[in-house]
């Protein structure tokens, strides 16, 4: 097996690699993530990806390099990290009650091979009340995460009530798809 190294500093994605007892080390991609205007949501994701696989592929030309980004869409509008308590109520409010996408776009690379991919699954919350909202915000902190949430936390718990799709893609990395992928990369 080719040494492993995840592109990502989120402790969701070194946990589900971790899980799935993959040998790996971390290098933080240092990357702009800002993505080109005009460019459709569902494909922000592997954009990103391919870009933090990119800014350290050279400094590890033989090792296979997992890069992740992962979106959460509101009617194709992509609801990023919250900026401040009052940024996480308001885009849970606006999540409950609703379907929303989490899209998380992969680029597995080694030297000149390529591959990327983007999972998307649907998730519908329940209604939330503003207590339900105000509680999980003030006693989850849910400041790096995309959407203001994390399925495996409280809020997954009480609020969701159904997906359609990978439950890892939402925490981050569809970690399924992942290993499976890795035989694109047998010597």
């Amino acid at each position: 097996m080719h040494k492993i190294i995840l592109a990502s500093q989120s402790p969701r994605r070194k946990q589900l690699m971790e899980a799935a007892e993959l040998d790996f080390e971390i290098v933080i991609a240092d990357v702009d993530e800002t993505n080109p205007p005009g460019m459709p949501g569902e494909q922000v994701p592997e954009f990103l990806a391919k870009k933090k696989a990119a800014a350290i592929e050279h400094l590890h030309p033989d090792a296979l390099i997992i890069a992740a980004d992962t979106v959460v869409l509101l009617d194709h509008l992509i609801l990023g990290k919250p900026v401040n308590e009052d940024d996480a109520i308001q885009m849970l409010t606006q999540l409950a009650g609703r379907m929303h996408q989490v899209v998380t776009g992969v680029c597995m690379q080694k030297g000149n091979k390529q591959v990327s991919f983007s999972i998307t699954t649907e998730v519908h919350f329940r209604p939330l009340s503003s207590e339900q909202v105000k509680h999980y915000v003030s006693h989850y902190k849910p400041f790096d995460k995309a959407g203001s949430y994390a399925i495996q936390e409280w809020i997954g718990m009480i609020g969701i009530e159904k997906i359609n799709g990978d439950y890892y893609n939402v925490m981050g990395l569809p970690i399924g798809e992942v290993v499976k992928r890795l035989g694109d990369f047998a010597d």
